[in-house]
């Protein structure tokens, strides 16, 4: 089976499209290999690509006939992603908050409305 049409049938993209893109761009090896979305892969092959800022490393268990189910993934792959991975998102996403907290800076369009009710009922004195 196909790279592209594998990480498309276990749930990981939820495109073959986006599969391909990420393949464009040098972000899908299979066993050490950068790889083109035609490659083939087989079982016991370890897959391992960037998504979201998290590389994640999979093995092959077994190949799908299409498409399934969240609750089958594990049937057709070993997910061997590290949990630092995991914790370092969660640290990223802390920190954009710290960055910006959110109703600061540019108002919103619910701000803005009462902006100008307020300007509008100053206006009528």
């Amino acid at each position: 089976m196909r790279v592209d049409k594998y990480l498309w049938c276990v749930r990981y993209y939820k495109t073959r499209n986006m599969v391909t893109e990420a393949c464009k761009k040098n972000h899908i090896t299979v066993n050490g290999q950068v790889a083109k979305a035609s490659r083939e892969v087989f079982p016991t092959d370890k897959i391992t690509f960037r998504k979201d800022q998290i590389v994640h490393i999979i093995t092959v268990l077994d190949i799908p006939e299409n498409r399934v189910g969240a609750k089958l993934v594990d049937i057709y792959r070993k997910d061997e992603t590290p949990a630092e991975a995991f914790a370092h998102l969660e640290l990223l996403k802390l920190s954009k908050e710290h960055y910006r907290k959110t109703g600061t800076g540019r108002p919103t369009k619910k701000d803005r409305r009462d902006l100008d009710e307020l300007e509008f009922n100053t206006d009528i004195e």
